[in-house]
């Protein structure tokens, strides 16, 4: 059985469809990541991560050795951010990657579970800036 559905619920569950909409469209992220997470993200990608010592300090990729991150072309991937933080915990083999260099499981660091889903975060920012 139904309840009776007021002209005000009827506002609101718009309101609600709406707010939704704006929030993807705007670039909003994925769910369960922060925007904490992608601070976080990106000071471990420049840093104990290693990332940027083969795809730049920001992410666009070094010739001959990390793939462009930014450019939202996924080559291993659809890109998302769950296919992000499995490329990470288990690399990329050279017959694979894009410029014939391996990427060693979580980048050959020990970064923890934790840290590998914040790099994940910032790396999906990269190539899913947010809309102005």
């Amino acid at each position: 059985m139904l309840g009776r559905v007021t002209g005000g619920t009827v506002v609101a569950l718009v309101a609600l469809a709406g707010a939704a909409r704006a929030q993807q469209a705007a670039g909003a992220l994925p769910p369960g990541v922060t925007a904490q997470m992608v601070k976080e993200g990106e000071t471990l990608f420049k840093g104990a991560g290693l990332c940027s010592v083969c795809h730049g300090q920001d992410g666009k990729g070094i010739p001959n050795l990390g793939a462009n991150l930014a450019d939202g072309e996924w080559v291993q991937s659809k890109g998302s951010y769950d296919d992000i933080v499995k490329q990470i915990t288990i690399g990329v083999t050279a017959d694979k990657s894009k410029t014939g260099v391996v990427m060693p499981p979580k980048g050959g660091t020990n970064i923890t579970d934790a840290q590998i889903k914040a790099i994940a975060a910032y790396v999906w920012s990269l190539s899913h800036p947010a809309k102005k």
